[in-house]
C-alpha cells in the first residue's frame, strides 16, 4: 500500500472534485481519496509521501485515438488540405512504415508516459505495432483497422482482417485490450462493415471509427462530389458514395463501447443519431488543424460523451495529450477559461477512460490506481483557476502510477 499526499488532488469523478492539500490510498487500486488530515486519522503510523511544494496529483491522461504506424513521419506528409494530405500519406506510405522500427515505436510509447498518459486507444492498420504495444506498461486498447472498399476484395480484406484480430486476441492481458475500428464510411465497404461489427457486438468489443472528418468527405458521403470525386475516380474507379452517413452511422446500434473520432462536419441530425447510440467523439484538434478541417463545435455536442486524442504523427507534430488540451484551450473561444479546462481535462481522463471502456480515469475508491503527479510553477492562490492553470504550465510530469506502479523510476 502505498500513500501520496500533494497540494492538489484533482479526482475528475463527474463532480470534477479538487481537494485541497490532498491524499490518496492505494496499491493496484484506489482505496481511499480524502482530505490529508482524515488519511493521517485513518492510517496514522503509515508512511506518507509528500510529492513537493505546488504539487498536483490527478488521474493519467487517456489517449483515445492514436496512430502508432506512421510515428516516423516529420516532414514528409503535406499539410493544409486534407485531400492532399491523403495522397501524400499513399505516395509516402512504404517508406514511412519502413522508417518506423519497433525502437522508435517503443521510444514514442515511453514518452508518452513522460508526458502523464497512462492509457491510449491504438488505431493499427498494419499490425507492425502490436509488440510495441503489448511490452508497453500503457494500458493499450488496441484497436484492429478495416479498411477497403472495393466490392471485389471484400473476402479477401475480411479473411485478412480476422486474422490480424485473432494475433491481437491471442496477446490479450490485463493491460493489452483487443478492440475494433472501422477505417471510415467513405473508405470501407458497408458489407465489410457489417461482417465486423457483428464480430464486435458477439465478442463484447470496443469500438471507434472516423467520421465526418472533413468537407471533402461530406460532400462525398452526401452528394458524390467534391475533392473527393477525383480521388475515387482515379485510385478506385469508383464514382458513387456506397453510404450516406445517417446509414453508416445505424450499423453502430448495439455497440456498448463506441466512439466516433473528429465528427466536425456533422450536422445535427448526424450528431443526434451519434447520441442515440450512446457513443462518445473523440476530439483532436490539432489534427484538425493541421488537415486545415474546421474545429469542433463543442457547443453542439454537449450532451454527448466527449474523449481526447491525438492522432498520429502522420497529422500531429506531438503525442503530448497536455499539449493537445493546450491547443484544444485556445481554440475553443466561446467558452469560458475555467468552464472549458475543466470539460477538456474531464475528456482526457474520464471520458477517455469510459470511452475505451476502462476502469481508470477518476481518482475514486476501486478505480485502477493510475495517477500523475506534477508541481505547479507558483502558488495557486484560487482554487477555482487550478484547472487553467494545469492546462497552461504542464507538459511533462515527475512521476506515472499505473496500477500502482511507479513506471517512471
Amino acid at each position: 500500500m502505498q500513500i501520496l499526499h500533494a497540494n492538489w488532488l484533482l479526482t475528475c469523478d463527474e463532480n470534477f472534485t479538487i481537494i485541497k492539500n490532498g491524499a490518496i490510498v492505494f496499491d493496484e487500486k484506489i482505496i481511499l481519496v480524502d482530505s490529508i488530515e482524515n488519511v493521517k486519522k485513518k492510517y496514522p503510523i503509515e508512511n506518507i509521501k509528500y510529492m513537493g511544494e505546488n504539487s498536483v496529483l490527478m488521474p493519467g491522461l487517456v489517449n483515445t485515438h492514436v496512430h502508432l504506424e506512421f510515428c516516423a513521419n516529420k516532414t514528409t506528409l503535406s499539410y493544409g488540405n486534407f485531400v492532399q494530405w491523403l495522397f501524400s500519406v499513399i505516395q509516402n506510405r512504404e517508406e514511412l512504415i519502413e522508417k518506423a522500427t519497433e525502437e522508435l515505436i517503443d521510444a514514442e510509447l515511453k514518452k508518452m508516459l513522460q508526458n502523464g498518459t497512462t492509457s491510449i486507444g491504438a488505431i493499427s492498420s498494419y499490425g507492425f505495432d502490436m509488440n510495441s504495444c503489448i511490452k508497453s506498461p500503457l494500458n493499450v486498447v488496441y484497436f484492429t483497422e478495416a479498411l477497403g472498399s472495393k466490392a471485389e476484395m471484400i473476402d479477401t480484406l475480411f479473411l485478412d482482417f480476422k486474422e490480424k484480430l485473432k494475433i491481437s486476441e491471442a496477446n490479450k492481458n490485463s493491460r493489452f485490450i483487443p478492440a475494433i475500428a472501422i477505417h471510415s464510411p467513405y473508405s470501407t465497404h458497408p458489407f465489410l462493415i457489417r461482417e465486423i461489427l457483428n464480430i464486435a457486438r458477439e465478442k463484447e468489443m470496443v469500438v471507434s471509427t472516423h467520421f465526418q472528418e472533413s468537407v471533402a468527405e461530406n460532400d462525398w458521403l452526401n452528394y458524390s462530389s467534391g475533392e473527393f470525386e477525383y480521388f475515387f475516380k482515379d485510385m478506385l474507379d469508383q464514382h458513387i458514395s456506397l453510404t450516406k452517413p445517417i446509414a453508416f452511422l445505424h450499423q453502430f446500434k448495439n455497440i456498448k463501447n463506441l466512439s466516433f473520432t473528429h465528427c466536425v462536419q456533422a450536422n445535427k441530425k448526424e450528431l443526434a443519431q451519434i447520441k442515440e447510440l450512446g457513443a462518445s467523439i473523440i476530439h483532436c484538434p490539432n489534427s484538425n488543424r493541421l488537415l486545415n478541417n474546421s474545429i469542433l463545435n463543442l457547443s453542439y455536442i454537449e450532451d454527448i460523451p466527449l474523449a481526447m486524442g491525438t492522432d498520429g504523427l502522420s497529422s500531429n507534430h506531438t503525442l503530448n495529450m497536455f499539449e493537445e488540451i493546450r491547443n484544444a484551450f485556445f481554440m475553443h473561444t466561446n467558452f469560458k477559461p475555467n468552464i472549458l479546462a475543466r470539460k477538456l481535462l474531464q475528456a482526457a481522463t474520464n471520458g477517455g477512460a469510459n470511452t475505451l471502456g476502462l476502469n481508470t480515469g477518476a481518482l475514486i475508491k476501486n478505480k485502477d490506481a493510475d495517477i500523475i503527479c506534477f508541481n505547479l510553477p507558483d502558488t495557486l492562490n484560487n482554487q477555482e483557476d487550478l484547472p487553467t492553470a494545469i492546462i497552461l504550465h504542464t507538459s511533462k510530469v515527475n512521476h506515472t502510477y499505473i496500477k500502482g506502479k511507479n513506471e517512471l523510476l
